[in-house]
């Protein structure tokens, strides 16, 4: 008795599933990449915009600096006015 195996085309059912499985992976993670890279992208105009704004932030810290300075003189000079104040009366 001769046994005929009969040619399946492209594998087993379990193959040909696998194979599409694989290339619909394959094609996810191509997506993946390329979102990544957009974000990447995104990311890096992002940053040189933000870095293009270090110099004024750099101006209004010192200005900030400056004008939290201004006050605590005041109000020393307010506090002693007051003691000198009560003193007199």
């Amino acid at each position: 008795m001769a046994t005929a195996k009969v040619p399946q085309p492209e594998g087993s059912y379990f193959e040909q599933q696998r194979s599409l499985l694989v290339n619909d992976i394959a094609a996810s993670l191509e997506s993946v990449l390329q979102n990544m890279n957009k974000l990447n992208r995104s990311l890096e105009g992002v940053i040189a915009v933000g870095n293009e704004f270090g110099q004024v932030e750099g101006l209004w810290s010192q200005f900030e600096n400056v004008m939290a300075k201004e006050p605590e003189k005041d109000e020393g000079k307010d506090a002693r006015e007051s003691a000198t104040e009560e003193s007199t009366r």
